[in-house]
């Protein structure tokens, strides 16, 4: 049934019900597709502002208080699953909660504090051990430390076994 062929009293009747279905569905989406592309920061932003929306919007109907309570009640159970859905952009959290000890903005000392780490550190770890045996006669085998321990093991199973 479409809308022309509608009966004329039953046109308000239809606008309320695809009001209170509709909605909802496209709250949801457009909260989803902030949260995807802003971020939680976003929607507690939007959640704030449509509350008080509500509050503040005089409704001239008997049970006003109690509409604005279920209109609350939808923004914030909708925004609260959407936080829930996994392609929800979630924010970093703030650098400065993060900033170590004595940590400069500094371009220039951030350099000096780097290269001095760097120093201090060297050598940063030793090089790979390689083990070399000569068979006389033969070519060299390179082996590298874990075929070493393996074998090793290796021959201390056959000797207790």
């Amino acid at each position: 049934m479409s809308l022309h062929t509608l009966h004329p009293e039953r046109v308000d009747e239809a606008r309320l019900h695809a009001y209170s279905t509709f909605a909802p569905l496209l709250m949801n989406a457009l909260a989803e597709k902030l949260a995807r592309c802003q971020g939680i920061k976003e929607l507690d932003k939007l959640e704030r502002s449509l509350i008080d929306l509500v509050e503040q919007t005089d409704v001239a109907a008997p049970h006003a208080e109690a509409m604005k309570e279920f209109a609350i009640e939808l923004v914030v159970s909708t925004l609260r699953n959407v936080r829930a859905h996994p392609d929800a952009k979630h924010d970093l959290e703030e650098i400065e909660g993060r900033r170590a000890e004595g940590r400069s903005e500094n371009p220039d000392t951030l350099e000096e504090q780097l290269q001095s780490g760097l120093e201090d550190s060297f050598p940063a770890s030793d090089p790979p051990a390689v083990v070399s045996t000569a068979i006389s006669g033969g070519a060299k085998d390179i082996v590298g430390t874990d075929e070493v321990l393996r074998r090793k093991k290796a021959a201390g199973l056959r000797k207790q076994g």
